[in-house]
This record gives C-alpha cells, structure tokens and sequence, in this order.
C-alpha cells in the first residue's frame, strides 16, 4: 500500500470515529436534557428516565437541534424561555463531550 493510501485509510477512520463522536455526545447531551427538562417537569424516576427517552428521539426529527429544541421548549412552556433552554443546551454540549473523553480514558 502507497502512503497516499495509508494516510486515505487514516483520514477515513478518523471521519468515522469523529462523526460517532458528535452523534454520541448528542445523543448523550438529549439525554440530560431531557432529565433537566424532566425536572422542571417534576417528574422523577422511571418518568423522568421515559421523557429523556422522548427528548433523544425527538432529535431523529430533522437535522440540527431545532427538533429537540421545539420539543423541550413545547412541554416547559413557561417554566423555562428560549435563551434559558439553549443556554442549557449549549453547556450540557460540553458536559457530554466531557463524559464521554472520561469513559474512553
């Protein structure tokens, strides 16, 4: 194999693991949103765990994050505004990524 190849098969392998990567820590940043929201919510337990289950698949919707915004922001009401839920959002984006570099240390 030509080095040219070697670093094709390389740059390919780490597109895909990159790619899981932000799907992962997407899925996993829904999740805590979902539990977040679920909160506010007052659910607890089995409920909260079955609508951070909704929030994830709310994501499969449509690309982006408007899906799971929409439906965040839909079952809050007023309990939380629009910048509160993406300002959430947006750190629970970091919490999950870092979540997941821990468990693959």
């Amino acid at each position: 194999m030509s080095s040219f190849d070697d670093r094709l098969n390389a740059f390919e392998s780490k597109f895909a693991h990159d790619a899981d990567m932000q799907f992962r820590a997407e899925a996993r940043r829904n999740k805590l949103l979902g539990l977040w929201a679920a909160e506010l919510l007052g659910k607890s337990g089995s409920d909260a765990e079955d609508y951070a289950k909704e929030v994830v698949r709310s994501d499969f919707e449509e690309a982006g994050d408007e899906d799971v915004f929409r439906k965040v922001s839909g079952d809050l009401g007023d309990k939380a505004d629009e910048a509160t839920i993406r300002a959430k959002m947006k750190t629970l984006t970091a919490e999950a990524k870092a979540q997941l570099m821990r468990e693959v240390e």
